[in-house]
């Protein structure tokens, strides 16, 4: 019936939709919600991307399969292991795929496995002991009329005791009622008989105790405490051994005892005291002594610490001093720059000296190669009518210019010093009475850790160049030096002195002269500079003080590669150009610098300077600008691609009458100089735009790198030098020089 009267009702709700929409057709006159639905529908168009893929009917009927798999991909497969058992690698079981997210440990026992049996068989119950409920005991009251059989009935049977018990309850719970009403008298006598009822009950619970007890069938092991007879250790029976010895040599001794030998004997054994006493003594000084360097080493340490603290806050208040000096040495750009073509100029920054070397020669300065910011500065005499009696090794940083980071003070001028290119912490110098010393700055820089020793253990003249080599087969750390003995030697540091080999002897050619005596000697050239070949490391070049420069080779000793006769006077400093290992310059005291070329015996650039050059360096960053030093003060600077017949730049540094200028080094990684004087003071100077120009790639060429482009401007400038005038003749000297 349900059913039936919902169809009529749709029917009739039907109907009056119809009618609802008649009338509004006839009052609207237009169509309706559908009808305006379906012109909004024909209007939309579907858009198609521009990229979408056309398919065929075939193509887009076919049924793609994609087939699902449980393997596990995160398992190892062909996986061996070492099989000790065969002696070879096995085959490891491959795991299943089977992957455990997450395991929890139960503690439920199955009812029908082993070991839940023997648990059932023990406790006699299933699992754990159900907690039994705490009965109370009540008071009952016996009446006159309850017979015995009621008891017997309550023991035998369970469920009469439980209903009888209930009925206990009513009655006990209607007689305290009546005892409230009743005399004292009654209330003794039914508590007396109340008491007897529960004594009755306590004592028949511990006999089913018991009785549950009784039924264990086995007694459990202890397990805490617990040992098998057969892991007891064995005890050894004892034995007796003896053994035979042979008795000691006996002799018989006789004396006279007299009064002196007593009084001799008391002596001996009162000296024999004293040395005791001193002994302990000793020990005791010793434990104070060892107690003392104990108490200072700590104070060291402290001491550490503290100058470590005071370093930084030095450097702090030097940055904060210096501050506008600092923003120069990073951002500085000379503006005039843009308006003086082929020329430029030097910006001064800092000056670093030292209170103890204000009277001494610059005698040589390095960049660190690990710390572009540190340098050494070697403090001597070039003077050598007025030598000092000691010399320093200071190193110096930008980021405090006030004073050194480190000093290390020597008995006699430090002539040169050279850091190793691996282990930065390594310097080691050259001195003016011939000796080698080799100092690790993270130490002490009191002692050096090698020293040269003994008269046939060191040069027999000043030490005017020294270099770190490569280290050898067994690793093993060398170095070289020249001196004006004529001998370049090899030293190598051992584990406890230096090994030294002479490589070469400097023997002038065709310097076979008549001795006093009439016998033949061979004159020796001294050395004054050395520098190795950037490529080949057995190739050096050994500047003399008679203006010869040797090409010799660490391979053997006997003769010259290659023989230059550069200058007339003595040869101050020899360089490599950075980026071709054939071209190299050198200065000297005959006021000139020149550029040469590996195995051409003719100077490709000759300049003369008008004072004695002290030193000459090329630049880190260009193939065509190098700077050098005069006696004069001034600093010049070249730039062959920009002028190949003069400086771009000259700038006195220090005064002409009172001051000179000895030693000149570049830094390898910002573009400034630093310069040494020989009052002792080191400026460091900023090298203005057109003094530092880069090579702009051509826009076809815009991948090359900026060693690539500079190795094409020298070869560029150099194809043009190479070309001899007509006839085949060399450019005389006089008429290449060029006078700045």
């Amino acid at each position: 019936m349900a059913t039936k009267a919902g169809k009529g009702d749709g029917k009739q709700t039907k109907g009056k939709l119809r009618t609802s929409k008649n009338k509004t057709e006839g009052a609207g006159g237009g169509g309706g919600d559908a009808d305006d639905f379906e012109a909004w529908m024909k209007s939309r168009q579907l858009l198609k991307p521009d990229d979408q893929l056309d398919l065929t009917e075939a193509e887009l009927g076919e049924e793609i399969t994609k087939v699902l798999t449980p393997t596990n991909t995160n398992i190892i497969r062909n996986l061996v292991v070492y099989s000790f058992k065969e002696g070879e690698f096995v085959l490891a079981p491959v795991p299943g795929n089977t992957v455990t997210l997450i395991a929890f440990p139960g503690n439920s026992l199955h009812v029908d496995s082993e070991e839940g049996r023997r648990q059932i068989e023990e406790s006699d119950e299933i699992g754990y002991p159900l907690p039994m409920p705490n009965y109370t005991v009540v008071e009952q009251r016996e009446t006159d009329n309850v017979d015995g059989e009621e008891g017997e009935g309550e023991e035998d049977d369970d469920g009469g005791n439980a209903k009888d018990g209930g009925g206990e309850d009513e009655d006990v719970e209607e007689e305290d009622d009546e005892e409230a009403k009743g005399t004292e008298g009654d209330e003794g006598e039914g508590e007396g008989e109340g008491e007897g009822a529960v004594a009755r009950q306590e004592d028949d619970e511990p006999a089913q105790q018991a009785a549950a007890v009784s039924s264990k069938k086995r007694k459990l092991i202890n397990q805490f405490n617990y040992c098998e007879r057969g892991a007891l250790t064995y005890t050894n029976p004892k034995r007796n051994v003896d053994t035979q010895t042979i008795p000691p040599p006996r002799s018989q001794f006789g004396a006279n005892v007299l009064q002196w030998v007593i009084y001799d004997s008391y002596m001996e054994n009162f000296a024999e005291s004293q040395k005791d006493g001193s002994k302990k003594e000793d020990r005791k000084r010793g434990r104070r002594e060892k107690k003392f360097r104990d108490k200072s080493a700590i104070a060291e340490q402290l001491n550490k610490k503290y100058l470590k603290c005071w370093q930084i806050l030095e450097r702090m208040i030097n940055q904060n001093i210096y501050d506008d000096i600092a923003h120069d040495y990073r951002y500085w750009e000379d503006p005039a720059d843009e308006f003086r073509e082929g020329e430029g100029n030097l910006l001064p920054l800092w000056k670093f000296q030292y209170d103890r070397t204000k009277k001494m020669n610059v005698t040589d300065i390095l960049f660190n190669p690990s710390y572009y910011d540190l340098f050494a500065v070697c403090f001597g005499s070039h003077d050598f009518m007025k030598q000092t009696n000691e010399g320093y090794l200071c190193l110096f940083t930008v980021k405090n210019p006030s004073f050194p980071d480190y000093i290390i003070q020597t008995d006699c001028g430090v002539m040169c010093c050279d850091i190793h290119p691996t282990y930065p912490f390594l310097a080691v110098i050259g001195l003016y009475d011939g000796n080698v010393a080799v100092y690790n700055l993270r130490e002490d820089c009191k002692e050096p850790l090698y020293v040269s020793k003994g008269v046939n253990c060191k040069h027999g003249e000043c030490v005017w160049q020294i270099k770190w080599g490569l280290d050898m087969a067994d690793g093993e750390v060398n170095f070289f030096s020249v001196s004006s003995d004529g001998r370049v030697f090899n030293w190598i540091l051992m584990q406890n002195k230096l090994w030294v080999t002479t490589i070469i002897t400097l023997y002038r050619e065709n310097g076979l002269v008549d001795g006093p005596d009439g016998t033949k000697i061979t004159l020796k050239s001294g050395g004054s500079c050395m520098v190795f070949h950037p490529v080949d490391n057995k190739v050096f070049l050994v500047g003399t003080e008679c203006g010869y420069i040797y090409k010799c080779s660490t391979a053997f000793s006997s003769k010259y590669l290659m023989t230059y006769y550069a200058h007339n006077m003595s040869v101050y400093r020899i360089d490599f150009n950075r980026f071709n290992s054939n071209i190299f310059v050198s200065c000297s005291a005959d006021w000139r610098v020149k550029v040469w070329e590996d195995m051409r015996p003719d100077p490709l650039f000759i300049f003369d300077l008008g004072a004695a050059v002290g030193d000459v360096k090329w630049a880190p960053y260009s193939s065509t600008v190098f700077a050098a030093v005069t006696t004069e003060g001034k600093v010049h600077v070249f730039d062959l691609h920009v002028n190949k017949y003069k400086p771009i730049c000259v700038q006195a540094v220090v005064p002409k009458r009172k001051n000179k200028l000895t030693r000149l080094s570049f830094n390898e990684k910002l573009a400034f100089i630093v310069v040494g004087d020989e009052k002792g003071v080191t400026t460091s100077l900023k090298l203005s735009p057109n003094l530092r120009m880069m090579v702009k790639p051509p826009k076809k060429q815009l991948y090359l790198d900026q060693h690539t482009l500079q190795t094409g401007k020298l070869e560029k400038l150099l194809s043009l030098v190479r070309e001899l005038p007509e006839g085949g003749t060399v450019v005389p000297d006089a008429a290449t020089t060029v006078r700045s």
